[in-house]
């Protein structure tokens, strides 16, 4: 209830990245006057006090309806935050140290999507790995982390209207090498090496476009597509060789990423379809309509799954082969963001606010 937050501030603008927190340090993105100046922000995670704010001056551009002029999270590797921003002549990338100065920032060209930026860089040792999908020529490119050069670049391609939006995902299994997942409609499922990105395997394509991130738990890569904002139309499940293990084509999430826990794959799809998968079959155990509808992904606390619909409830289900409906709580305002998880509080970002709940003790 309102009464439980630790802090619940207000932030100008609007955005649906989620907060980045290392330490006391918490970053998170928003945009006004419709994408026309993008900030990034550094918090107190502790009182959600404002330390300092980052504006960059964009050009107003086009983004689907449920999308945000804000919506890549940024990353942190513990001294420096990487944030993105794309409008339709540049797309920049930008890095600053914890104080708020800038150490550089790099402009990747233009950037030209139907609905917006939406993917997020990641950090893999020295590199930050930048998905640089759209209508216009694409690529998937790593920059050195301490001067924004680039370190390798490989171009992809892509029909119009079916660029990718889907973060990649880094894997590791003991005495193999890492691998560089990333999904898309024309390359489906492909691993690059993440330190050339040399392409090491790749699926067939998938027949529509992706948006939702892929996710890795025993042994398998787990993806899927779909279009127009309802359910997805095909999931596929792949080891770690790219062979397909299973695939799925009901009741499947479209803009949310499901989450891995224990033996089973929890999907919490865009109409607010709520379903648990055996993760070694793809076999269905249940499926309970739990309403509203969602593009922010859930995530998973002690066997608890919060998801939080787009009018703002956060829904509480139990992770669990036995569907379990624990809660439900209105926040007061819409989300289009995954919460995030750190030193046991849940941060939820709303369209306007920032909510931190501190998790009470076992006593």
């Amino acid at each position: 209830s309102p009464g439980n937050y630790n802090f619940n501030v207000r932030l100008p603008g609007e955005g649906h990245g989620a907060a980045v927190i290392h330490g006391q340090k918490l970053f998170i993105t928003s945009a006004v006057n419709k994408g026309a100046i993008r900030y990034l922000f550094c918090l107190n995670a502790d009182s959600g006090e404002i330390h300092w704010s980052r504006p960059l001056g964009m050009n107003q551009s086009r983004k689907h309806l449920r999308n945000s002029w804000a919506s890549s999270t940024p990353c942190t590797d513990g001294t420096r935050v990487y944030v993105g921003f794309a409008d339709k002549e540049r797309y920049a990338m930008s890095a600053y140290d914890f104080d708020g100065n800038l150490a550089w920032r790099r402009l990747l060209g233009p950037y030209e999507s139907q609905h917006g930026l939406g993917a997020s860089p990641i950090i893999f040792e020295d590199l930050l790995i930048v998905p640089n999908d759209q209508d216009g020529p694409s690529s998937v490119l790593a920059l050195n982390r301490q001067t924004g050069r680039t370190v390798w670049s490989r171009l992809r391609k892509f029909k119009s209207g079916r660029t990718s939006y889907a973060t990649p995902l880094i894997i590791r299994e003991k005495q193999q090498p890492p691998q560089l997942i990333c999904v898309s409609g024309e390359s489906g499922i492909s691993s690059l090496d993440p330190y050339t990105g040399r392409q090491n395997w790749a699926t067939e394509a998938f027949p529509l476009r992706t948006v939702a991130s892929p996710v890795f738990a025993g042994g398998l890569v787990i993806a899927s597509c779909g279009q127009g904002g309802r359910f997805g139309v095909l999931q596929r499940a792949v080891d770690t060789r790219g062979r397909i293990r299973w695939t799925r084509e009901r009741q499947l999430p479209y803009v949310t990423t499901p989450i891995a826990y224990r033996d089973h794959l929890y999907e919490w799809n865009d109409e607010g379809v709520f379903s648990c998968v055996e993760l070694a079959t793809g076999k269905t155990v249940w499926t309970k309509r739990v309403g509203g509808n969602y593009s922010g992904s859930p995530v998973c606390i002690d066997g608890k799954i919060y998801g939080v619909s787009e009018r703002g409830e956060v829904v509480i289900v139990a992770a669990s082969p036995v569907f379990k409906l624990l809660g439900k709580v209105p926040l007061g305002d819409p989300s289009h963001s995954t919460p995030s998880v750190a030193a046991g509080r849940l941060y939820i970002r709303t369209f306007h606010r920032l909510l931190c709940l501190e998790a009470r003790s076992s006593e």
